[in-house]
């Protein structure tokens, strides 16, 4: 079975019937209740495929064994980025067309769309999940204030979606983040009461190409530089980010989805970084369609009958 493809989008099964007023109602009702997953042909109306996200996330890998467990040898899931998940749901979205996504919150799609999680009763995808700031090894002797901050910093995915939220209606990142961090100043000095200020003092965070990731970061990024470091960020697939700070070439991330997102890479590297904390509960990750898509609210749902 062939798993993974690369894609620009999802393709569509669309069926038009044209012929005798009695036949034509007929077949349009088929035809609706196809698109809408009601006959138990939600396979055969996104053509067996899900719009998947970057090939090495954590989320993509439990994907397939999504397919494997619950026994959909004939579907298969498009690899790309978020971005192009997004846009593709979008056009999906717009012409109330069937599309499944892999999908994850805190997400703007949430706020902008209305989706549905399909129920996970093997709980391939895990239950509730947190996202945990790493540090490499050292880093607290190195940046014992930053390390403080680190340790104290939590927020919930309200204040998380706001900065999303406002770079998908194109605001720049920095710009977001910063309006964030001065609307909220009660968290943030709960973060930073009694730490001193530094000089300049340079720190690299990595983090994963996702919407998530680029709102924390950028937020960070803004907290940290007022406190007087130097603050670089580099986006990068979630295995190279493991990678740098397990080897040390960045300081830190708070991009890890732990238990089960980002497990192969925390087993991967185990004892080479350290678990400062979490900043975020009950995120979520799985396979997710439109509201308007009925009779389809499970991953069981997906097999052909």
């Amino acid at each position: 079975m062939r798993l993974f493809k690369k894609a620009t989008g999802i393709g569509m099964t669309a069926v038009l019937a044209i012929g005798l007023a009695a036949c034509g109602n007929a077949d349009a009702k088929n035809d609706d209740e196809k698109i809408s997953g009601t006959t138990g042909n939600v396979g055969e109306s996104v053509d067996y495929t899900i719009t998947g996200i970057d090939p090495g996330s954590g989320h993509m890998e439990l994907t397939a064994k999504v397919l494997e467990e619950y026994d959909l040898p004939d579907w298969n899931v498009t690899s790309g980025s978020g971005a192009a998940m997004t846009a593709a749901l979008k056009r999906a979205y717009d012409k109330e067309e069937p599309i499944i996504i892999t999908a994850w919150s805190p997400h703007w799609k949430f706020s902008k769309f209305d989706l549905k999680y399909l129920d996970d009763p093997q709980l391939i995808y895990g239950d509730a999940e947190e996202i945990h700031t790493l540090g490499r090894t050292g880093f607290k002797e190195d940046f014992p204030e930053a390390y403080t901050i680190f340790q104290r910093f939590s927020w919930d995915m309200d204040d998380m979606a706001e900065i999303m939220i406002a770079i998908e209606d194109g605001e720049k990142p920095e710009v977001a983040a910063r309006t964030w961090v001065d609307d909220n100043q009660d968290k943030v000095s709960e973060w930073t009461d009694g730490v001193a200020k530094v000089n300049g003092e340079t720190i690299k965070l990595v983090y994963a190409p996702w919407d998530s990731e680029l709102a924390s970061h950028n937020m960070m990024k803004i907290v940290l530089e007022d406190m007087g470091y130097d603050v670089q960020l580099s986006m990068v697939e979630p295995g190279p980010m493991f990678s740098a700070v397990a080897d040390g070439s960045a300081d830190a991330t708070f991009a890890a989805w732990l238990p089960n997102t980002h497990k192969t890479y925390v087993e991967k590297f185990e004892g080479e970084f350290e678990d400062i904390g979490v900043s975020m509960v009950g995120v979520k990750q799985g396979l997710a369609v439109p509201t308007y898509m009925e009779g389809v609210d499970s991953i069981e749902d997906l097999k052909s009958n």
